[in-house]
């Protein structure tokens, strides 16, 4: 499963799903969670069941609600029998959290929320240890200040204080250690689209394999930004057949270049990406 961009929809706004849909977007994410009021709930629920069990045209992850917030056993019961292609897990603790949702959903791969609360951050190392369940890891810097009691997660300039690019490193290692896709977190300002780009192209390079939008308006954005140029792949594919032309090299000159054992590796995983 592609995850470049995954699109988020409030799963009481049916009328949003076509669009959606019709997005770009390597995936939708149908909310149940925050963007849901209470007394909406069970009407979400609803069209989202009813969304699921429709004609697909690409994969749907429903986001459900925290395991300890009384509200998931009944999201699962309405979503389940349209068999999700994956579930959202807000507030997830590691590996524990994990194993609890996927004996409620048994076979649905899971991409949790790893860093809203303050125990999650003890526990980003241990999702290795159910990555058979895993999509995925992703992170949000909007509960865990509002957990902590911070005034904000951003310096003046946008950019992550200190305790909040730890999160984002630790997902993303975290991810990496389990073998599974980590996802960026959304960048809130769906209007500015060079804020975006730029964000995206950060992630990326830092080795993200795709983010999440909260607009439509992103998706080609953040698609463009986790796509490897031509140029990319033409490199890659050279770097791989230098290797092959000499499999006992320890390091090879491409372009004037030294390339090792770690840029062979970069470029297998490039070409598998596509």
């Amino acid at each position: 499963m592609r995850l470049r961009s995954l699109l988020f929809v409030p799963g009481d706004r049916p009328d949003r799903f076509v669009k959606a849909a019709a997005s770009g977007a390597d995936a939708l994410i149908l909310d149940l969670e925050d963007s849901v009021v209470p007394a909406r709930k069970a009407e979400a629920r609803a069209a989202v069941a009813a969304y699921l069990n429709g004609e697909r045209t690409l994969p749907l992850f429903v986001r459900v609600n925290p395991l300890d917030s009384g509200l998931i056993d009944d999201d699962l019961t309405a979503t389940l029998s349209g068999s999700p292609d994956g579930l959202m897990l807000p507030k997830a603790e590691g590996a524990v959290s994990i194993a609890a949702l996927a004996a409620k959903a048994p076979g649905v791969p899971i991409l949790p929320v790893a860093t809203e609360t303050p125990a999650a951050m003890f526990q980003l190392g241990s999702y290795a240890q159910a990555a058979g369940h895993l999509a995925g890891l992703t992170w949000g810097a909007e509960d865990l200040p509002a957990a902590i009691g911070a005034s904000t997660a951003r310096e003046a300039d946008g950019s992550y204080t200190a305790p909040y690019q730890l999160a984002r490193s630790l997902t993303l290692f975290g991810a990496h250690a389990a073998g599974v896709p980590a996802i960026e977190t959304v960048y809130p300002d769906f209007r500015d689209e060079a804020g975006l780009a730029a964000y995206a192209a950060r992630g990326r390079r830092d080795g993200f394999a795709g983010m999440m939008a909260i607009h439509p308006a992103q998706v080609q954005v953040i698609n463009a930004a986790f796509t490897p140029s031509d140029e990319e792949l033409a490199h890659a594919r050279r770097v791989v057949a230098l290797f092959a032309a000499d499999p006992d090299a320890g390091a090879l000159q491409l372009d004037g270049r030294m390339v090792d054992a770690p840029h062979l590796k970069a470029a297998r995983r490039l070409l598998a990406s596509v």
